[in-house]
């Protein structure tokens, strides 16, 4: 990973099993994904953009020669826009067997806490998108406040996973096309 990141340790007993999950803001709000779906984190690079994607696809980066969709999460959560600042980052992850890259407005730190420390997620926050995405795992309560804990697997569909990776083909050959 690019920057360095904080640690810490949030266990009610030594008989659950530890979760380690990447932190990271988007507006005032704090969410979790599993560390294990991360592959980096990177700062902003330029973004191509892709012609009929839904509106929360920025678009597509070239990472090393790889072609990585890219999704703003203030907009997947309907959120206003804002500037991107030194702290704007993109966590590249793997979900549906896609690398895709989700633009946040700051990473926060790693943390490892005991999976009974998490509760379910209130019925009205598992299709708070109300488009059936029960995206959100559930919810953490810590020292500073809440964290919330996305299943990347539901915050974006693997049909739309599809289509995005054969727009994003359809594109690249289309630039070759030009190019040559």
């Amino acid at each position: 990973m690019n920057q360095q990141l904080n640690f810490q340790n949030f266990q009610a007993n030594n008989d659950s099993k530890l979760v380690q999950l990447v932190s990271f803001k988007v507006s005032e709000e704090e969410y979790g994904i599993d560390i294990l779906q991360v592959q980096e984190i990177i700062r902003m690079l330029p973004i191509a953009i892709v012609p009929s994607a839904p509106n929360f696809v920025k678009g597509v980066i070239d990472l090393r020669g790889e072609v990585i969709p890219i999704i703003d999460m203030r907009k997947r959560f309907k959120l206003p826009s804002t500037p991107y600042n030194n702290e704007t980052r993109i966590i590249v992850v793997h979900t549906h067997d896609f690398t895709v890259g989700f633009i946040v407005d700051a990473v926060c730190e790693v943390i490892r806490i005991n999976e009974s420390a998490i509760e379910p997620a209130p019925p009205v926050l598992t299709n708070a998108n109300g488009d059936g995405s029960n995206y959100i795992r559930g919810v953490s309560k810590l020292e500073k406040g809440l964290l919330i804990l996305l299943d990347l697997n539901n915050l974006i569909s693997l049909e739309i996973l599809e289509e995005l990776m054969n727009n994003t083909k359809n594109a690249a050959h289309s630039q070759e096309s030009i190019d040559a």
